[in-house]
């Protein structure tokens, strides 16, 4: 399990220059449901925005990491104070990030690392104005709440070239809004499969890594994307292969599509071409057809990936291969999101009579149990002839472990 620094009172978007900000920080997993047990001192720090691309020293900071106070249950609702950053002009905007530590670094994740999330992952609000010529009477000072946060990751290509992701996410509870455990644990497992090449990696691992990663041609899709860090980290490590073919479609409920879409265009430095470059789509599990842009993708999918949340509708991630994260919390819904894998299975299947150089689908899933009534999701895979083997996990700072599935065809 992964534990969040977040704002349960978050910053407002405009401020005074004299006027300290008040916000209540909060560390808990990411239902929000659950408190983190041990105390935790945490830091502010204040960044000025930049351009698009997301690097450190595009970040530049303003103040030093400085602590703001030691988190604990008792004081977890206490409003506190941050101090206006020295020397912010008027006009002039700002981020407020909130860390776990004041090393290095301190508000980036790094999904190269297989102890990811081991503390609580830093938060960043978006950009906050500051000004002088907001009203004084108390009850016109700006009060109006930011809805949204960023977190920003670090993805290394290569040992000595590495990339960062910027995913913003609601603050109100919109649960295809959020950053979820297991897209962090699948996203940080692809990273890392990326640059292991080890002899003794299981060999339904490698097959995986060539379904994802190889520079031939590869076709994915995801179910459920939610934010998208999982398509996004693809598109990102295949930017890096000299062969750019194939695509990866990314799909969830219509209300998901506008932060999709912005995460998207917001990373989009992050890609070579339109076949690494994510494409957001409607995909309803309740339709009885795949949309057209689905149908129609040529030799079909090589993985399907999935990030379950809880949710009305579960979500599945598809890639060349098939991968899944996140997506059993409600099996009210597993009869649908088991039809609608079938069916892009069987894309596959009938392009394997043309083309017998392909191979079959594979399924790659991110789980997280909340409940043990999840594991009915691996009976009605058997159904559809789809072994899911355990092949690692990402256990973050305490509770249940992200656990990786990879599913074949048998």
């Amino acid at each position: 399990m992964f534990f969040y620094l977040s704002f349960l009172r978050p910053p407002p978007s405009k401020a005074l220059l004299s006027t300290a900000i008040s916000i209540t920080p909060q560390v808990a997993n990411d239902l929000r449901t659950e408190l983190y047990d041990e105390p935790q001192d945490i830091y502010y720090a204040w960044y000025i925005p930049s351009g698009p691309l997301v690097k450190p020293n595009q970040l530049p900071v303003i103040t030093k990491p400085q602590k703001l106070t030691t988190w604990r249950h008792s004081n977890a609702y206490k409003e506190l104070l941050v101090p206006v950053p020295s020397g912010i002009k008027e006009g002039q905007s700002c981020y407020l990030a909130l860390t776990a530590h004041a090393q290095g670094y301190p508000h980036i994740i790094n999904l190269g690392s297989a102890d990811v999330g081991q503390c609580p992952f830093p938060v960043m609000s978006v950009p906050i104005l500051f000004s002088s010529n907001f009203p004084k009477r108390k009850a016109a000072v700006p009060t109006n709440k930011q809805e949204n946060v960023e977190r920003i990751y670090r993805i290394p290509l290569t040992a000595t070239d590495q990339v960062f992701m910027r995913v913003k996410e609601q603050t109100s509870f919109d649960l295809d809004k959020k950053v979820w455990d297991s897209g962090i644990g699948l996203s940080s497992w692809i990273t890392t499969l990326a640059s292991d090449e080890s002899v003794n990696t299981p060999e339904i691992v490698t097959r995986l890594r060539s379904a994802l990663l190889s520079a031939d041609r590869r076709n994915v899709v995801e179910l459920g994307a939610g934010t998208g860090m999982v398509s996004l980290t693809l598109g990102a490590l295949r930017s890096t292969k000299p062969t750019q073919q194939g695509c990866i479609i990314t799909t969830d409920l219509p209300s998901a599509l506008p932060l999709l879409e912005h995460n998207i265009s917001s990373n989009a430095s992050l890609f070579r071409s339109d076949a690494t470059r994510p494409k957001g789509l409607i995909l309803d599990w309740d339709e009885q057809s795949l949309p057209v842009e689905v149908s129609r993708v040529q030799e079909g999918f090589d993985v399907v990936m999935y990030v379950y949340r809880m949710s009305c509708h579960t979500r599945l991630t598809t890639l060349v291969s098939c991968s899944m994260a996140d997506v059993t919390y409600n099996t009210s819904a597993f009869p649908s999101l088991i039809r609608t894998v079938s069916e892009i299975l069987h894309l596959r299947s009938s392009a394997l009579l043309s083309e017998p150089r392909l191979r079959e689908t594979m399924i790659l899933l991110g789980y997280k149990e909340r409940d043990p009534a999840e594991r009915t999701l691996w009976e009605m895979m058997r159904d559809i002839c789809v072994h899911l083997e355990k092949v690692d996990e990402r256990r973050g700072a305490g509770g249940d472990p992200v656990e990786i599935w990879i599913g074949t065809i048998h």
